[in-house]
């Protein structure tokens, strides 16, 4: 475990298993350990960079609070993966693979604005609706009906890995096999609940003159009408998220059995790691806040995805108390969009895809310096090691499987 104590001063400790953290992500977990609404300590896991309000990769614990921010505006966001018993062997040929992602893209919508050209029906939309009267207004909306089932933008993403040996072999027992992995959260749904709570947390909070040691980190009383409305639609975007992931995990295994018509599949595994939870730590009951983290409790098992050049791994939590029972939930970035775009070349983000089948670069769609330049803000040099941040929470999960993946679908 990595530590870094930030002792002199605090409110309360800074547990931190990141080694060598970013100044504003530091800053960040220095407001976090002054917040009137939390308590305990604050948790940085080894993937934590800075966010809004708070560091992604940080956990809270609050008393009797909810923090819109301390979950994020993708709430929801997460994983899903499922293992197959088809041989790693049989996806050997790129153009077999890509055969596969171009079938994948003609059915599943992805990209940032893109949804589907019709509604979709899912029972949570009536119940949502039946039970929750003035705030169905609100959502969910005719835009959430058509992304259901649609990837999204930015680090989601859809791929089709290959099982390896954690020793480094690339043998491992059985032989390697074929695994399917995505990911993604609420679209836009979960964006609009955010923002909508995150409004009016700012003005109860500026009313009641709370002690804010940032106005991003603007918390509801969960005894308040709108703290307990906001903790009833971010588990409506949970669910949304959740049944977002299956279908589009759905669809690839269908379009995976047109190309492997034998192909069984074994288990699937869906963890979200945007999102927060009434729990029992310390002896009491907390509201803990995942933001960029995932639940890491004893034998829980959990999905840490690296970039899309590098491996992702299948991991079984610990249950450490210091970490919240929670772990990392992905690679996390080390630069940021622009700083990617602007000092990394094509030549040596190409070379760290060799061997994957992807979509390559496209141009930045932002705004400041990378402007009209090619995005180069998913590749791999982007990212931290995933080996590293693996190796820095051993005392947090058990690796089980390592995946690396042969072909990345990115939004």
């Amino acid at each position: 475990m990595k530590w870094e104590k930030f002792e002199a001063g605090y409110a309360m400790p800074v547990k931190s298993w990141c080694e060598n953290c970013e100044e504003g992500a530091v800053k960040q977990a220095v407001n976090l350990a002054h917040h009137p609404a939390l308590v305990h300590h604050v948790a940085l896991m080894p993937d934590a960079h800075q966010g809004y309000g708070m560091p992604i990769g940080g956990v809270v614990a609050a008393k009797d609070a909810v923090i819109p921010a301390a979950v994020g505006v993708d709430i929801g966001c997460g994983m899903i993966a499922t293992e197959t018993d088809i041989p790693a062997e049989v996806f050997a040929e790129m153009s077999f693979r890509r055969a596969f992602q171009e079938k994948l893209k003609e059915r599943i919508p992805v990209g940032e604005g893109e949804s589907h050209k019709s509604t979709q029906n899912w029972e949570g939309f009536e119940e949502y609706t039946a039970h929750n009267g003035m705030r169905s207004s609100l959502w969910p909306s005719k835009l959430d009906r058509m992304n259901l089932g649609t990837l999204g933008g930015g680090n989601h993403f859809i791929e089709l890995q290959k099982s390896t040996a954690l020793d480094g072999s690339g043998d491992p027992e059985g032989g390697a096999k074929v695994w399917l992995m995505i990911h993604s959260g609420s679209r836009n749904l979960g964006k609009r609940i955010e923002e909508h709570y995150h409004r009016i947390a700012a003005r109860m909070c500026e009313r009641f003159h709370a002690p804010l040691p940032d106005k991003d980190l603007a918390f509801l009383p969960i005894e308040e009408p709108t703290g307990h409305d906001y903790f009833t639609d971010m588990l409506f975007a949970l669910r949304y998220a959740k049944e977002n992931r299956r279908r589009m995990m759905e669809m690839m295994k269908a379009t995976l059995a047109e190309f492997v018509p034998n192909a069984n599949f074994l288990r699937t595994i869906d963890i979200h790691h945007n999102y927060a939870a009434f729990e029992e730590h310390f002896g009491e009951k907390v509201c803990v806040h995942r933001k960029g983290a995932t639940s890491a409790k004893l034998d829980e098992i959990g999905i840490i995805p690296g970039s899309m050049g590098t491996a992702s791994y299948i991991v079984r939590g610990l249950g450490n108390p210091d970490s919240f029972m929670s772990c990392s939930h992905g690679a996390g970035r080390r630069m940021s969009r622009i700083a990617a775009s602007t000092t990394l070349t094509v030549e040596e983000c190409d070379k760290a895809m060799d061997g994957i089948v992807c979509e390559r670069w496209h141009k930045y769609k932002g705004f400041g310096k990378a402007k009209g330049r090619l995005d180069l803000s998913e590749a791999p040099q982007a990212y931290k090691d995933i080996e590293d941040v693996i190796a820095s929470e051993q005392d947090l999960v058990e690796p089980l499987v390592r995946l690396v993946p042969l072909a990345s679908l990115k939004g």
